[in-house]
């Protein structure tokens, strides 16, 4: 019998339910890049330091590895179905390519966002957020149908009211200054996504690039867009795809990086890479060389830049001759002939010479800061949600291949492992991802 006045025994609680044992920590807001071991509890970061003791904890050895925190896909395209072919599957995209959180760029709109909410974010395993389109159509079959985007599909009283609606969701709205729709409406639908941006006191994320033709018997100097497009923006909206290879985003056809993109930075413009299917190593060069270094590395994954064995239907492209059969090479000369995930925009920068910490700060702390969301993601601190990538960098001879068919060289290859999600492990295993044993074969 228990004396009196004593008390039953208690058993402590475990300190951690998970420990990442290990592997090259590399947090950024943190400033950290040490081997560092990961302590979990009830899915939340308990702590972060060396040779921790995992007591009965389950252990996860990430010994050569570099350990993250969950890396953020700015730009993806993942509202499936709806966007028919266009839309991938967001896990595809997200965990099951070592991805914690992705972000639609202009997938949803006001009149398909319960929708997106209900059959995409709800059921997805990866966090998912949006950018509102600033378009009624929304990204339907990839923007296919030009005229569905001028200024008298947009409402701004809509987007607003939507946005009001899922503020947990929408993070910014998407919309387009390129030569096919200048040419048609000049800055008309630009404008109004501005107007609602302000109202809202959200970003406006800004695709630069050819997107359409131009409406038959008009030219547009490129040029020009960025004259007019600089002007109307604030600090915190984005201007992407720096590294295209056409001569309506940040290169012009002469090949100089035009002036007041360094303007928009000093109004605190954001960039995005939005790697995509039109990226360019020489453009990309210019601009590094120029000084320039995105803060955040969209991968921009749809339908329309990569191949799958279980396809529905083959995309014979937006403009004649071009699009998917254009920009994927069949006879590819190495793995990377087209973008597979986020981890491959990160290989392309290091090859490129951009340090690894500042890579993973662009798809970690940078990308949070975003969204907004710099207390809830993109870093390792205590008591946030257990989102950790965890990634093996293999070394070798590796050939890059970019939209152009331009080739360059690498000698690190960044394959994603898997990620944990609130400490919950997925395995990168997505069909968009190449086969080590494959590619050393």
């Amino acid at each position: 019998m228990r004396k009196p006045g004593t008390k039953d025994a208690v058993t402590p609680a475990p300190a951690f339910d998970l420990v990442v044992k290990g592997g090259r920590v590399i947090d950024p807001r943190n400033g950290l890049d040490a081997i560092r071991d990961i302590g979990i509890r009830r899915g939340r970061i308990a702590t972060v330091a060396p040779d921790l003791q995992p007591g009965r904890a389950k252990i996860i050895d990430a010994s050569g590895l570099i350990v993250m925190p969950g890396l953020i896909d700015t730009h993806a395209h993942v509202y499936e179905h709806v966007s028919g072919d266009f839309g991938l599957n967001a896990d595809m995209v997200g965990v099951r390519t070592g991805v914690a959180t992705v972000v639609d760029q202009g997938g949803p709109s006001a009149l398909t966002f319960d929708g997106f909410r209900k059959f995409i974010v709800e059921k997805a395993k990866t966090r998912v957020f949006a950018f509102i389109s600033a378009y009624l159509a929304g990204g339907l079959l990839g923007h296919r149908y030009v005229e569905l985007y001028g200024p008298s599909g947009i409402n701004v009283k809509a987007i607003v009211e939507t946005a009001r609606d899922n503020p947990d969701l929408v993070r910014g709205i998407k919309a387009h200054a390129e030569p096919g729709g200048y040419s048609r409406w000049g800055m008309a639908s630009m404008k109004l996504a501005k107007e609602a941006s302000r109202e809202l006191k959200l970003p406006l994320y800004i695709h630069l690039g050819t997107l359409w033709p131009e409406a038959p018997g008009k030219t547009v100097d490129a040029g020009k867009i960025i004259d007019e497009v600089v002007p109307l923006l604030d600090a915190g909206d984005i201007l992407a795809h720096p590294f295209t290879r056409f001569p309506s985003g940040f290169v012009g056809a002469d090949g100089t990086v035009h002036p007041l993109i360094r303007e928009a930075l000093a109004k605190g413009v954001r960039i995005d890479v939005g790697r995509g299917a039109h990226f360019s190593f020489s453009n990309a060069r210019r601009v590094l060389d120029a000084g320039i270094l995105p803060n955040t590395l969209g991968a921009d994954l749809h339908g329309y830049n990569v191949r799958l064995d279980n396809a529905t239907r083959a995309y014979g492209g937006m403009f004649t001759g071009e699009g998917v059969d254009s920009i994927v090479a069949e006879d590819r000369a190495s793995p990377f002939a087209r973008p597979y995930s986020l981890h491959h925009a990160m290989t392309e920068l290091v090859a490129l010479g951009v340090p690894l910490p500042q890579v993973v700060a662009m798809a970690t702390a940078n990308a949070a800061t975003m969204l907004r969301l710099d207390d809830e993601i993109g870093a390792l601190s205590l008591g946030m949600r257990a989102d950790i990538s965890v990634a093996r960098i293999v070394e070798g001879e590796w050939t890059l291949v970019d939209s152009e068919r331009v080739t360059h060289p690498a000698r690190q290859l960044i394959h994603p492992e898997f990620v944990l999600r609130g400490g919950k492990l997925y395995r990168a295993d997505s069909p968009l991802l190449p086969s080590l044993s494959a590619m050393a074969a």
